[in-house]
């Protein structure tokens, strides 16, 4: 890193001199390799070629919007500079600072871009001042600019788009298959129908397939970083660097006919559990082998460390994850079990139940009779004296219901090396804030065809000891594989990274960088298109680590798609998301606007604090610049970008009519609560505890390769002889382990140069002293809420806080370290 001091040039008046202070980052300074560009940046700076600025007031109009450093009371205050790179390189632009402007002091221009030479761009590269303004009052100057620099970010639609290039674009998810490589490869084009509907992704421009000209060509998988996303949305070097340092493991996908071939010479399964917690207390002896060398020999060494754990002597060895720190079997109790509905990895799908038994919601002329099959007979005995009917009239019945979302798809996937259930699970809220499970039901399509309805099998707790209490922990398995693909499926791929992409794309191509609601949403958006292109790339694309680790196998993505058609945006509101899952009722006496009707919901007690928090944030900011409806509706950016969220972000949804139709201060706030609270809390609520919670696979299980073992089965006198490895043999195995404990490890870290809710990457983001003051704070607030978080941590009558398992619950604690920490809000889907 450097700083370029751009002295003033000689004018045509009497005038001061003004230093102006540029922060910015060769390329090579960011490579690892790029010897070439650094000799030929050398070159050029000998040969006179550097950088130039042009200053723009915003002020007064310029025939060619330019003027000198030099400076006379006439030019005003600064509001933007064209910068011409005549480098060979690009380098990255992080700020300039004009010192001591006359009458004004220091003017800032935050610039966080990648800047490449001259001739790559078609327009100029502008920069504009820490001043926002709204559309209608932008200086004349500066409002052709602004204008100019949207259309350019706009682009024209057409051609592959290149590495320099800056255009935001939207597109079809047509770029998970590979129909070249035959139909095993072929996926469904998601988004575009009203049988497949999808949030849109960024555009790339590339190629038709041979086969199909509707679905977009792959990269290589060894190209996989180079895959396109505009320049500025690219990581960061810092992140980068973390990112590899990790996420290289993923490549064992590259390599997966190798490693299949390694490990079919070994026993595939974990024998016990001691086998499975070898893989963090010791480490598994890999075999070695011809094989085994020829695959190390190829990949350097540095990479296998990383890639495979090793230490030089063959051993895979993970981190150990918090769920079994404290105590190695306290997940596999009842308590634990129903307490990860509220505090675990995915504490977002539990509802309360208001009808028994447990209605479906599918078509019964498609899927014949769906209802649940659990009887009072199951239950009733469980419910601390009280009747069904008095138990759903308390509030005191629950359910987690993975019924109707997979009975459609259930038949094609035990097709596949799959072996599963649909499941609804029954839980009762006890007198000390715990849940208790009651019944589990299991169920497959009608062997006769769908119209038939399902067939089902109820399993309740039994004893702690025999057969039954392995039934039971199978039951429990069973539904865990299921939560745990809809997890990543839904609450983690859908209603995070995949509906919060268009945002990006529009606020980029309809708000310029100078609209306040840029600058509010900007931070929230940081890293998410290149994740997201990256797990196009080697995560959810056909034969990715996805499908090799999470049970729906091939129809994940497809899966995804038709529980989008349920999206609701406003729905995505915690506060209307508590209440439309009945786990809280509206009351204008709490503090939030909601009574949680189970009280000890670490998940819904902390969320509603940083709800709010940001709500309040975003009410102060939006009613600086807002102060009436007619405000908002003749701000012609901001119409614009809800138009195109609406009708093209969002296409498949445009005609809803739970749209917010954006014409009050209201419907903004709200809207933009929504998008935040989306991209920081509720990503982290539901991404950085994966490895804590799901790092060991037994208490998350991905994939079930067997049905309920039947009495008479060798498999069912396993579960009397060896009920461990009965179940070991039944949930995920060895290889889809160590892939999807890898998998989830990378998602699970902080990056170094993480920025967390209520910090910004430069103190100078806006020049508005008011929003700066209630951003601070904002940040005083999540001060606030990490020690009430500490301090009910600590509360032992709050039972649903740390568990048998004694794993307190952090993952909205707004701030982390970087690394494994089961804790920290960053701004933006970053990971």
């Amino acid at each position: 890193m450097f700083k370029h001091i751009a002295d003033e040039l000689l004018g045509h008046h009497d005038s001061k001199k003004v230093k102006g202070t540029v922060v910015m980052m060769k390329k090579n300074a960011l490579d690892f390799t790029d010897l070439a560009g650094s000799l030929a940046d050398k070159l050029f700076e000998a040969l006179g070629q550097k950088v130039s600025f042009q200053l723009i007031s915003s002020v007064q109009a310029d025939p060619g919007f330019g003027v000198t450093f030099d400076w006379d009371e006439e030019f005003g205050v600064p509001g933007a500079f064209i910068i011409k790179n005549l480098h060979i390189n690009e380098f990255f632009l992080k700020s300039l600072t004009l010192e001591d402007v006359p009458n004004h002091g220091k003017v800032h221009f935050v610039c966080n871009s990648w800047v490449y030479h001259a001739s790559r761009y078609k327009s100029d590269r502008i920069f504009f001042a820490n001043q926002p303004y709204l559309p209608s009052e932008t200086p004349e100057p500066l409002r052709i600019l602004r204008e100019e620099e949207l259309r350019t970010l706009r682009g024209d639609g057409t051609g592959k788009r290149e590495a320099w290039d800056r255009v935001y674009d939207y597109d079809l998810y047509n770029d998970l298959g590979n129909p070249d490589q035959g139909e095993q490869h072929v996926r469904p084009i998601l988004g575009g129908s009203s049988d497949y509907p999808y949030p849109r992704r960024g555009r790339t421009g590339r190629a038709p397939t041979r086969t199909d000209h509707k679905s977009e060509s792959r990269i290589p998988l060894i190209l996989s970083l180079d895959i396109y996303v505009p320049r500025d949305e690219r990581f960061g070097h810092l992140k980068l660097a973390d990112f590899l340092t990790y996420a290289l493991k993923s490549i064992v996908q590259f390599i997966l006919p190798e490693l299949h071939a390694l490990f079919d010479g070994t026993p595939n399964e974990f024998d016990s559990f001691e086998d499975v917690l070898r893989l963090y207390e010791g480490g598994i002896k890999l075999p070695q082998g011809p094989l085994f060398k020829a695959l190390t020999d190829a990949i350097p060494l540095e990479m296998v460390k990383e890639l495979l754990r090793t230490d030089g002597e063959g051993i895979l060895r993970f981190p150990t994850p918090l769920i079994i720190k404290d105590n190695k079997t306290a997940w596999r109790t009842d308590e634990e079990f129903a307490r990860e509905m509220l505090a675990g990895v995915n504490p977002v799908i539990i509802s309360r139940l208001e009808e028994f038994p447990p209605k479906s919601k599918l078509d019964p002329e498609v899927y014949g009779n769906q209802n649940s099959t659990i009887t009072a007979e199951h239950i009733e005995d469980k419910l601390d004296g009280l009747t069904i009917d008095e138990a759903i009239r308390t509030n005191k019945l629950f359910i987690l219901n993975h019924h109707d979302i997979l009975i459609p798809y259930l038949r094609r996937i035990n097709t596949t090396t799959t072996k599963t259930y649909a499941s609804r699970t029954l839980l009762f809220l006890q007198d000390n804030g715990s849940l208790k499970p009651l019944a589990i039901e299991l169920s497959l399509p009608h062997p006769d065809g769908d119209q038939f309805g399902a067939i089902s099998k109820v399993y309740t707790p039994s004893s702690d000891q025999g057969v039954e209490s392995t039934i039971w922990q199978l039951a429990k398995a069973y539904a865990a594989v299921n939560d745990s693909g809809v997890h990543q499926l839904i609450s983690h791929w859908l209603n995070t990274h995949a509906v919060i992409e268009p945002f990006v794309i529009a606020t980029n191509r309809q708000l310029s960088v100078l609209h306040p609601i840029h600058k509010l949403l900007y931070p929230h958006f940081r890293d998410t298109m290149n994740i997201n292109a990256m797990a196009r790339q080697i995560l959810i694309n056909a034969g990715g680590v996805l499908e090799s680790t999470v049970f729906p196998s091939k129809y994940a993505m497809e899966m995804s798609s038709v529980v989008y058609k349920n999206w609701v945006f406003p729905d995505q509101a915690l506060p209307a998301d508590l209440v439309k899952r009945g786990v809280a009722v509206e009351d204008s006496s709490s503090p939030h606007g909601v009574r949680l009707l189970i009280e000890d919901y670490p998940y819904a007690v902390d969320g509603l604090e940083i709800w709010s928090a940001i709500k309040s944030w975003v009410t102060e900011y939006c009613n600086f610049y807002y102060g009436s409806d007619e405000e908002i509706l003749t701000d012609n950016e901001l119409q614009n970008w809800w138009k195109e969220l609406r009708e093209v972000g969002h296409g498949d949804k445009k005609d809803e009519p739970w749209w917010p139709t954006m014409e009050t201060p209201e419907e903004l706030i709200d809207s933009c609560t929504i998008i935040i609270w989306t991209a920081s809390a509720l990503h982290a609520a539901v991404n950085f505890g994966q490895y804590p919670y799901a790092g060991y696979l037994p208490n998350r299980p991905t994939v079930s390769r067997r049905f309920m073992p039947e009495p008479g089965t060798p498999e069912y006198e396993e579960l009397k002889t060896n009920p461990d490895k009965a179940f070991l043999r039944t949930i995920t195995a060895q290889l889809q382990t160590l892939l999807g404990v890898s998998l989830i490890e990378i998602l699970s870290r902080h990056t170094s140069d993480e920025i967390y809710l209520g910090q910004r990457d430069s103190r100078e983001w806006t020049k508005d002293q008011e929003p700066l003051t209630a951003f601070e704070r904002f940040g005083r607030k999540l001060s606030d809420i990490e020690n009430r978080i500490i301090q009910m941590n600590g509360d032992n009558t709050l039972r649903n806080r740390s568990g048998p398992v004694k794993a307190p619950y952090t993952l909205l604690f707004p701030t982390s370290q970087g690394g494994l920490t089961g804790k920290g809000i960053p701004n933006s889907v970053s990971i």
